[in-house]
Protein backbone atom coordinates (compact mmCIF):
# COMPACT_ATOMS: atom_id res chain seq x y z
CA UNK A 1 0.00 0.00 0.00
CA UNK A 2 1.39 3.43 -0.95
CA UNK A 3 2.41 5.77 1.85
CA UNK A 4 0.93 8.72 -0.08
CA UNK A 5 -2.57 9.53 -1.32
CA UNK A 6 -1.34 11.07 -4.57
CA UNK A 7 1.89 11.40 -6.54
CA UNK A 8 1.98 14.85 -8.15
CA UNK A 9 5.39 14.42 -9.77
CA UNK A 10 5.47 14.58 -13.52
CA UNK A 11 1.70 14.88 -13.95
CA UNK A 12 1.50 16.28 -17.47
CA UNK A 13 -1.11 19.01 -16.98
CA UNK A 14 -0.73 19.69 -13.26
CA UNK A 15 1.27 22.90 -13.75
CA UNK A 16 -1.13 24.17 -16.42
CA UNK A 17 -4.21 23.48 -14.30
CA UNK A 18 -3.76 22.08 -10.79
CA UNK A 19 -7.30 22.92 -9.68
CA UNK A 20 -8.99 19.62 -10.72
CA UNK A 21 -6.33 17.70 -8.80
CA UNK A 22 -6.86 19.80 -5.69
CA UNK A 23 -10.63 19.36 -6.06
CA UNK A 24 -10.30 15.59 -6.36
CA UNK A 25 -8.16 15.45 -3.23
CA UNK A 26 -10.46 17.82 -1.34
CA UNK A 27 -13.48 15.65 -2.16
CA UNK A 28 -11.79 12.86 -0.17
CA UNK A 29 -10.78 15.10 2.73
CA UNK A 30 -9.05 18.37 3.58
CA UNK A 31 -5.56 16.95 4.27
CA UNK A 32 -3.53 14.43 2.27
CA UNK A 33 -0.06 12.92 2.16
CA UNK A 34 1.35 13.55 -1.33
CA UNK A 35 4.60 13.23 -3.24
CA UNK A 36 5.92 16.28 -5.09
CA UNK A 37 9.04 17.26 -6.99
CA UNK A 38 10.47 18.71 -3.76
CA UNK A 39 9.15 16.28 -1.15
CA UNK A 40 9.09 12.48 -1.13
CA UNK A 41 6.21 12.77 1.32
CA UNK A 42 4.52 15.94 2.51
CA UNK A 43 1.13 16.81 3.98
CA UNK A 44 -0.92 18.96 1.61
CA UNK A 45 -3.81 20.95 3.08
CA UNK A 46 -6.51 21.69 0.48
CA UNK A 47 -9.58 22.51 2.64
CA UNK A 48 -10.29 26.19 3.40
CA UNK A 49 -11.03 25.90 7.14
CA UNK A 50 -8.07 23.60 7.71
CA UNK A 51 -5.73 25.81 5.66
CA UNK A 52 -6.73 28.90 7.60
CA UNK A 53 -6.24 27.03 10.87
CA UNK A 54 -2.76 25.75 9.93
CA UNK A 55 -1.63 29.21 8.75
CA UNK A 56 -2.59 30.67 12.14
CA UNK A 57 -1.31 27.78 14.29
CA UNK A 58 2.20 28.43 15.60
CA UNK A 59 2.60 24.75 16.39
CA UNK A 60 3.49 24.61 12.71
CA UNK A 61 6.96 26.11 12.49
CA UNK A 62 8.65 27.91 9.59
CA UNK A 63 12.30 27.93 10.71
CA UNK A 64 13.56 24.68 9.16
CA UNK A 65 16.95 25.24 10.77
CA UNK A 66 15.35 24.23 14.09
CA UNK A 67 14.18 20.84 12.85
CA UNK A 68 15.51 17.94 14.96
CA UNK A 69 18.76 16.68 13.49
CA UNK A 70 19.06 19.56 11.05
CA UNK A 71 22.72 20.22 10.26
CA UNK A 72 22.48 22.34 7.09
CA UNK A 73 23.49 25.98 7.43
CA UNK A 74 21.19 28.46 5.72
CA UNK A 75 22.26 31.19 3.35
CA UNK A 76 21.99 34.80 4.62
CA UNK A 77 18.85 35.31 2.51
CA UNK A 78 17.15 32.68 4.70
CA UNK A 79 17.35 35.10 7.64
CA UNK A 80 14.00 36.65 6.73
CA UNK A 81 10.60 36.86 8.39
CA UNK A 82 9.05 34.22 6.13
CA UNK A 83 11.43 31.57 7.45
CA UNK A 84 11.31 32.54 11.13
CA UNK A 85 9.02 31.86 14.06
CA UNK A 86 8.14 33.96 17.09
CA UNK A 87 9.86 35.62 18.90
CA UNK A 88 12.45 36.18 16.11
CA UNK A 89 9.69 36.79 13.57
CA UNK A 90 7.97 39.24 15.95
CA UNK A 91 11.14 41.27 16.35
CA UNK A 92 11.82 41.50 12.62
CA UNK A 93 8.23 42.28 11.68
CA UNK A 94 8.05 45.12 14.21
CA UNK A 95 11.19 46.67 12.78
CA UNK A 96 9.83 46.55 9.23
CA UNK A 97 6.30 47.61 10.23
CA UNK A 98 7.68 50.85 11.68
CA UNK A 99 8.96 51.82 8.24
CA UNK A 100 6.51 50.01 5.93
CA UNK A 101 3.59 52.10 7.13
CA UNK A 102 0.17 52.66 5.51
CA UNK A 103 1.08 56.34 5.17
CA UNK A 104 4.29 55.52 3.28
CA UNK A 105 2.37 53.12 1.02
CA UNK A 106 -0.47 55.57 0.32
CA UNK A 107 2.05 58.28 -0.50
CA UNK A 108 3.21 56.07 -3.39
CA UNK A 109 -0.16 56.24 -5.19
CA UNK A 110 0.70 59.16 -7.53
CA UNK A 111 4.04 57.57 -8.38
CA UNK A 112 2.42 54.20 -9.10
CA UNK A 113 0.01 55.94 -11.48
CA UNK A 114 2.87 57.86 -13.11
CA UNK A 115 4.91 54.69 -13.70
CA UNK A 116 1.85 52.90 -15.08
CA UNK A 117 1.10 55.75 -17.49
CA UNK A 118 4.71 55.84 -18.67
CA UNK A 119 4.80 52.10 -19.32
CA UNK A 120 1.55 52.25 -21.29
CA UNK A 121 2.78 55.28 -23.25
CA UNK A 122 5.71 53.15 -24.38
CA UNK A 123 3.59 50.04 -25.01
CA UNK A 124 0.51 51.32 -26.83
CA UNK A 125 1.92 52.49 -30.19
CA UNK A 126 3.00 48.95 -31.13
CA UNK A 127 -0.55 47.57 -30.99
CA UNK A 128 0.70 44.36 -29.36
CA UNK A 129 2.92 43.38 -26.43
CA UNK A 130 3.91 40.78 -23.93
CA UNK A 131 2.01 42.26 -21.00
CA UNK A 132 4.36 40.65 -18.47
CA UNK A 133 7.42 42.37 -19.93
CA UNK A 134 5.63 45.62 -20.80
CA UNK A 135 3.62 46.24 -17.61
CA UNK A 136 3.13 43.46 -15.06
CA UNK A 137 6.85 43.07 -14.26
CA UNK A 138 8.32 46.58 -14.63
CA UNK A 139 5.59 48.33 -12.61
CA UNK A 140 6.01 46.54 -9.25
CA UNK A 141 9.76 46.12 -9.83
CA UNK A 142 10.20 49.87 -10.29
CA UNK A 143 8.00 50.67 -7.29
CA UNK A 144 9.73 48.30 -4.86
CA UNK A 145 13.20 49.31 -6.06
CA UNK A 146 12.43 52.99 -5.53
CA UNK A 147 10.83 52.27 -2.15
CA UNK A 148 13.81 50.25 -0.93
CA UNK A 149 16.32 52.58 -2.53
CA UNK A 150 17.88 50.61 -5.38
CA UNK A 151 16.74 52.44 -8.53
CA UNK A 152 19.83 51.35 -10.49
CA UNK A 153 19.20 47.64 -9.98
CA UNK A 154 19.87 45.57 -13.10
CA UNK A 155 16.22 44.57 -13.50
CA UNK A 156 16.79 41.92 -16.18
CA UNK A 157 19.49 40.15 -14.16
CA UNK A 158 17.47 40.40 -10.96
CA UNK A 159 14.40 38.96 -12.67
CA UNK A 160 16.40 35.94 -13.79
CA UNK A 161 17.73 35.40 -10.25
CA UNK A 162 14.29 35.87 -8.71
CA UNK A 163 12.64 33.42 -11.10
CA UNK A 164 15.37 30.88 -10.41
CA UNK A 165 14.66 31.14 -6.66
CA UNK A 166 10.84 31.04 -6.69
CA UNK A 167 10.33 28.80 -9.75
CA UNK A 168 13.58 26.86 -10.08
CA UNK A 169 14.32 24.51 -12.91
CA UNK A 170 16.49 22.44 -10.58
CA UNK A 171 18.42 22.45 -7.30
CA UNK A 172 21.65 23.63 -8.94
CA UNK A 173 19.94 26.59 -10.61
CA UNK A 174 18.21 27.55 -7.36
CA UNK A 175 21.41 27.28 -5.31
CA UNK A 176 23.40 29.38 -7.77
CA UNK A 177 20.69 32.06 -7.80
CA UNK A 178 20.48 32.15 -3.99
CA UNK A 179 24.24 32.64 -3.66
CA UNK A 180 24.36 35.26 -6.40
CA UNK A 181 21.46 37.19 -4.92
CA UNK A 182 22.90 36.99 -1.40
CA UNK A 183 26.23 38.37 -2.59
CA UNK A 184 24.58 41.17 -4.53
CA UNK A 185 22.40 42.22 -1.60
CA UNK A 186 25.31 42.15 0.87
CA UNK A 187 27.22 44.60 -1.37
CA UNK A 188 24.13 46.77 -1.72
CA UNK A 189 23.70 46.97 2.06
CA UNK A 190 27.33 47.97 2.57
CA UNK A 191 26.87 50.74 -0.01
CA UNK A 192 23.80 51.93 1.90
CA UNK A 193 25.69 51.94 5.20
CA UNK A 194 28.24 54.29 3.65
CA UNK A 195 25.73 56.46 1.79
CA UNK A 196 22.30 56.22 3.43
CA UNK A 197 19.29 57.81 1.76
CA UNK A 198 15.63 58.53 2.44
CA UNK A 199 14.55 54.97 1.62
CA UNK A 200 13.32 51.83 3.34
CA UNK A 201 16.61 49.91 3.28
CA UNK A 202 18.55 52.82 4.81
CA UNK A 203 15.85 53.08 7.49
CA UNK A 204 16.12 49.36 8.27
CA UNK A 205 19.91 49.59 8.57
CA UNK A 206 19.46 52.35 11.15
CA UNK A 207 16.42 50.81 12.88
CA UNK A 208 16.57 49.97 16.55
CA UNK A 209 14.53 47.38 18.42
CA UNK A 210 13.98 47.13 22.18
CA UNK A 211 17.25 47.39 24.19
CA UNK A 212 18.90 49.11 21.21
CA UNK A 213 19.04 45.90 19.18
CA UNK A 214 19.60 46.23 15.42
CA UNK A 215 19.26 43.96 12.42
CA UNK A 216 22.32 41.78 11.88
CA UNK A 217 24.07 41.72 8.51
CA UNK A 218 22.41 38.40 7.62
CA UNK A 219 19.02 39.69 8.73
CA UNK A 220 19.43 42.77 6.54
CA UNK A 221 20.29 40.56 3.56
CA UNK A 222 17.29 38.35 4.31
CA UNK A 223 14.98 41.35 4.70
CA UNK A 224 16.18 42.97 1.48
CA UNK A 225 15.66 39.66 -0.33
CA UNK A 226 12.14 39.23 1.01
CA UNK A 227 11.10 42.81 0.25
CA UNK A 228 12.52 42.76 -3.28
CA UNK A 229 11.29 39.31 -4.29
CA UNK A 230 7.94 39.24 -2.48
CA UNK A 231 7.51 42.93 -3.30
CA UNK A 232 7.30 42.26 -7.02
CA UNK A 233 6.57 38.55 -7.63
CA UNK A 234 3.09 38.65 -6.11
CA UNK A 235 2.07 41.79 -8.00
CA UNK A 236 3.49 40.63 -11.35
CA UNK A 237 1.25 37.59 -11.19
CA UNK A 238 -1.73 39.38 -9.67
CA UNK A 239 -1.76 41.67 -12.72
CA UNK A 240 -1.06 39.03 -15.37
CA UNK A 241 -3.38 36.37 -13.89
CA UNK A 242 -6.08 39.00 -13.36
CA UNK A 243 -5.92 40.28 -16.93
CA UNK A 244 -5.92 36.70 -18.26
CA UNK A 245 -9.05 35.92 -16.25
CA UNK A 246 -10.84 39.03 -17.53
CA UNK A 247 -9.93 38.35 -21.16
CA UNK A 248 -11.07 34.73 -20.79
CA UNK A 249 -14.44 35.90 -19.40
CA UNK A 250 -15.77 38.62 -21.73
CA UNK A 251 -18.96 39.08 -19.72
CA UNK A 252 -16.96 39.90 -16.59
CA UNK A 253 -14.66 42.21 -18.56
CA UNK A 254 -17.66 44.05 -20.01
CA UNK A 255 -19.21 44.43 -16.56
CA UNK A 256 -16.01 45.92 -15.16
CA UNK A 257 -15.56 48.29 -18.09
CA UNK A 258 -19.15 49.46 -17.58
CA UNK A 259 -18.68 50.09 -13.87
CA UNK A 260 -15.23 50.59 -12.38
CA UNK A 261 -16.93 50.70 -9.01
CA UNK A 262 -16.60 46.92 -9.23
CA UNK A 263 -12.81 47.15 -9.41
CA UNK A 264 -11.94 46.51 -5.75
CA UNK A 265 -14.13 43.41 -5.65
CA UNK A 266 -12.80 42.30 -9.03
CA UNK A 267 -9.22 42.38 -7.76
CA UNK A 268 -10.22 40.30 -4.72
CA UNK A 269 -11.85 37.76 -7.03
CA UNK A 270 -8.70 37.68 -9.18
CA UNK A 271 -6.71 36.92 -6.04
CA UNK A 272 -9.13 34.17 -5.00
CA UNK A 273 -9.66 32.59 -8.41
CA UNK A 274 -6.02 32.46 -9.57
CA UNK A 275 -3.86 33.99 -6.86
CA UNK A 276 -0.14 34.63 -7.38
CA UNK A 277 0.95 32.16 -4.68
CA UNK A 278 -0.27 28.62 -5.30
CA UNK A 279 1.17 26.99 -2.19
CA UNK A 280 2.57 28.67 0.91
CA UNK A 281 6.20 27.94 1.76
CA UNK A 282 6.50 24.79 3.81
CA UNK A 283 5.91 24.43 7.50
CA UNK A 284 6.70 21.56 9.85
CA UNK A 285 4.82 20.20 12.83
CA UNK A 286 6.53 20.99 16.13
CA UNK A 287 4.48 18.27 17.82
CA UNK A 288 1.97 15.60 16.84
CA UNK A 289 -1.15 17.45 15.60
CA UNK A 290 -4.48 16.04 14.43
CA UNK A 291 -6.29 17.77 11.57
CA UNK A 292 -9.60 16.21 10.65
CA UNK A 293 -8.99 12.47 10.49
CA UNK A 294 -5.24 12.74 9.84
CA UNK A 295 -2.46 12.85 12.40
CA UNK A 296 0.59 14.89 11.44
CA UNK A 297 3.62 13.73 13.37
CA UNK A 298 6.25 15.99 14.90
CA UNK A 299 8.76 17.01 12.26
CA UNK A 300 6.50 16.22 9.29
CA UNK A 301 6.56 18.84 6.49
CA UNK A 302 3.29 20.57 5.63
CA UNK A 303 2.24 22.57 2.56
CA UNK A 304 -0.86 24.75 2.60
CA UNK A 305 -2.46 24.95 -0.85
CA UNK A 306 -3.78 28.51 -1.04
CA UNK A 307 -5.11 27.69 -4.52
CA UNK A 308 -6.90 24.63 -3.19
CA UNK A 309 -8.33 26.41 -0.16
CA UNK A 310 -9.60 29.36 -2.19
CA UNK A 311 -11.61 27.02 -4.43
CA UNK A 312 -13.20 25.10 -1.57
CA UNK A 313 -16.94 25.02 -2.38
CA UNK A 314 -17.68 24.92 1.33
CA UNK A 315 -16.37 28.50 1.56
CA UNK A 316 -16.89 29.83 -1.98
CA UNK A 317 -19.91 28.36 -3.80
CA UNK A 318 -19.24 27.60 -7.46
CA UNK A 319 -15.53 28.12 -6.80
CA UNK A 320 -14.32 27.55 -10.37
CA UNK A 321 -16.57 30.34 -11.65
CA UNK A 322 -14.83 33.71 -12.09
CA UNK A 323 -17.33 36.29 -10.83
CA UNK A 324 -16.19 39.84 -10.09
CA UNK A 325 -19.40 40.49 -8.11
CA UNK A 326 -18.66 37.61 -5.75
CA UNK A 327 -17.89 38.39 -2.12
CA UNK A 328 -14.33 37.04 -2.16
CA UNK A 329 -13.41 38.50 1.23
CA UNK A 330 -11.63 35.99 3.42
CA UNK A 331 -9.57 34.48 0.60
CA UNK A 332 -6.10 33.30 1.56
CA UNK A 333 -4.11 34.68 -1.39
CA UNK A 334 -1.95 36.78 0.95
CA UNK A 335 -1.84 34.13 3.68
CA UNK A 336 -3.19 34.37 7.21
CA UNK A 337 -1.85 34.63 10.74
CA UNK A 338 1.49 36.11 11.74
CA UNK A 339 2.92 35.56 8.25
CA UNK A 340 0.13 37.46 6.46
CA UNK A 341 1.78 39.43 3.65
CA UNK A 342 2.81 42.86 4.92
CA UNK A 343 2.90 44.15 1.35
CA UNK A 344 -0.74 43.26 0.59
CA UNK A 345 -1.93 46.92 0.58
CA UNK A 346 0.81 47.87 -1.90
CA UNK A 347 0.06 44.88 -4.16
CA UNK A 348 -3.64 45.71 -4.15
CA UNK A 349 -2.97 49.36 -4.99
CA UNK A 350 -0.64 48.47 -7.85
CA UNK A 351 -3.05 45.86 -9.19
CA UNK A 352 -6.04 48.21 -9.13
CA UNK A 353 -4.16 51.07 -10.79
CA UNK A 354 -2.53 48.88 -13.45
CA UNK A 355 -5.69 47.01 -14.43
CA UNK A 356 -7.98 50.03 -14.49
CA UNK A 357 -5.54 52.16 -16.48
CA UNK A 358 -4.88 49.33 -18.93
CA UNK A 359 -8.60 48.79 -19.57
CA UNK A 360 -9.29 52.52 -19.90
CA UNK A 361 -6.51 53.04 -22.42
CA UNK A 362 -6.90 49.76 -24.35
CA UNK A 363 -10.62 49.37 -25.14
CA UNK A 364 -9.86 46.69 -27.73
CA UNK A 365 -7.58 44.57 -25.52
CA UNK A 366 -7.64 40.84 -26.38
CA UNK A 367 -5.38 37.83 -25.95
CA UNK A 368 -3.11 37.41 -28.96
CA UNK A 369 -4.80 34.60 -30.93
CA UNK A 370 -1.45 33.33 -32.18
CA UNK A 371 0.17 33.08 -28.77
CA UNK A 372 -0.46 29.38 -28.20
CA UNK A 373 -0.92 27.78 -24.79
CA UNK A 374 0.19 29.73 -21.70
CA UNK A 375 3.71 28.98 -20.44
CA UNK A 376 3.06 28.58 -16.71
CA UNK A 377 5.90 29.01 -14.22
CA UNK A 378 7.11 25.63 -12.90
CA UNK A 379 6.78 24.48 -9.32
CA UNK A 380 4.02 24.79 -6.74
CA UNK A 381 5.02 28.09 -5.16
CA UNK A 382 4.27 30.85 -7.68
CA UNK A 383 1.21 30.69 -9.94
CA UNK A 384 1.72 32.72 -13.08
CA UNK A 385 2.71 32.79 -16.75
CA UNK A 386 6.10 33.67 -18.17
CA UNK A 387 4.49 35.65 -21.01
CA UNK A 388 1.08 37.17 -21.74
CA UNK A 389 0.88 38.20 -25.41
CA UNK A 390 -1.97 40.65 -26.04
CA UNK A 391 -3.24 42.92 -28.84
CA UNK A 392 -5.50 45.96 -28.94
Amino acid sequence: MSDVDADLRGVADFTANPHPYYAELRADGPVHAVRTDDFDRVWLVVGYDEARAVLADQRFGKDWRKLPGQTAVGDPINANMLEMDAPDHTRLRKLVAREFTPRRIEALRPRVQQITDGLLDAMLPAGQADLVDALAFPLPMTVICELIGVPDLDRAAFREMSNAVVSPGGAQEEGDAVRAMGGYLAELIEDKRCSPGDDLLSALIAARYDDDDTLSSDELVGMAFLLLVAGHETTVNLISNGVRALLAHPDQLAALRADFGLLDGAVEEMLRHEGPVETATFRFARESIRIGSRTIRAGDPVLVSLAGADRDPGRFPGPDRFDIRRDAQGHLAFGHGIHFCMGAPLARMEGRIAIRTLLERCPGLVLDPGAGEPDWLPGMLIRGVRRLPVRW
